[in-house]
């Protein structure tokens, strides 16, 4: 059995694949964003391997959650599952970048980099990423006026970016990207047409599945069947840009290959 933290697990689609996981016999770290957010899944985390807290909005305690994640011991898989959609305006981390930026890419990208390594790592995109710009000049949203549904796909398009970049400098980890479709969620809105089940299953399958198929990392996945992401995912040139920008906005480096 595997041991496995999940992002975001207190509600939609991060919880059903801690419940899958978990009741399959894994063991399941949560997270939550506050202990209000904790005390709402009391039941499935006294089943679990253990609770982290923190926000991803702020990098010190996106640091806290690592901390507590490594003080755990090492996970075999890590879904990178916690994201925000649509949100009204730029907003502003403690430090200083736009919300959508930081709780969908650059959470992701420190955890990545301060969590022990593990062996699988699943990192949750979307359709929306073929309409994100590759465009790297003002990935804060600094300058341009503020386009909700923009950042959403541009994040989304940086997330795939970055499964597929880990894909190409750690060999040794299978790592891939999911799209779960237009489900269901507290995100997706009670009228989204995609099945809820398949949503999260793909994920919970990459994490612990021996099969061939689940072995393939660098991958763009949809219900379980492997689909063609934009272009610029697999673009190296643009995987070693966003790369860069991250480490600028981040502070930290997650390659240490890199120059």
């Amino acid at each position: 059995m595997s041991r496995i933290f999940i992002t975001g697990s207190t509600d939609g689609l991060g919880l059903a694949a801690a419940r899958t996981l978990m009741n399959e016999g894994h063991d399941v770290v949560l997270h939550a964003r506050s202990r209000e957010r904790a005390a709402a899944i009391s039941d499935t985390s006294a089943a679990a391997l253990g609770l982290v807290i923190g926000d991803l909005a702020s990098a010190a305690e996106t640091r806290s959650i690592a901390d507590q994640v490594n003080a755990i011991g090492r996970m075999d898989a890590v879904i990178h599952n916690a994201g925000i959609y649509l949100e009204r305006s730029r907003g502003e981390t403690p430090e200083g970048h736009a919300k959508t930026l930081a709780v969908n890419v650059l959470a992701p990208y420190l955890l990545t980099t301060w969590i022990a390594r593990p062996e699988r790592l699943i990192y949750l995109s979307s359709g929306m990423h073929r309409s994100g710009g590759s465009n790297l000049d003002d990935i804060d949203w600094k300058r341009r006026p503020w386009n909700a549904s923009q950042a959403y796909s541009e994040s989304k398009l940086y997330i795939a970016t970055l499964a597929a970049a880990l894909a190409r400098h750690w060999p040794d980890v299978l790592s891939n990207a999911v799209d779960p479709g237009w489900v269901p969620t507290k995100m997706g809105g009670a009228g989204a047409p995609d099945d809820l089940e398949m949503g999260h299953l793909t994920q919970t399958w990459l994490a612990t599945s021996d099969e061939g198929a689940a072995r393939i990392s660098g991958g763009y996945w949809y219900h379980r069947q492997r689909r063609e992401a934009a272009a610029a995912v697999s673009n190296t040139a643009f995987q070693d840009a966003l790369v860069g920008r991250l480490e600028e906005l981040g502070g930290v480096r997650l390659f240490a290959e890199r120059g």
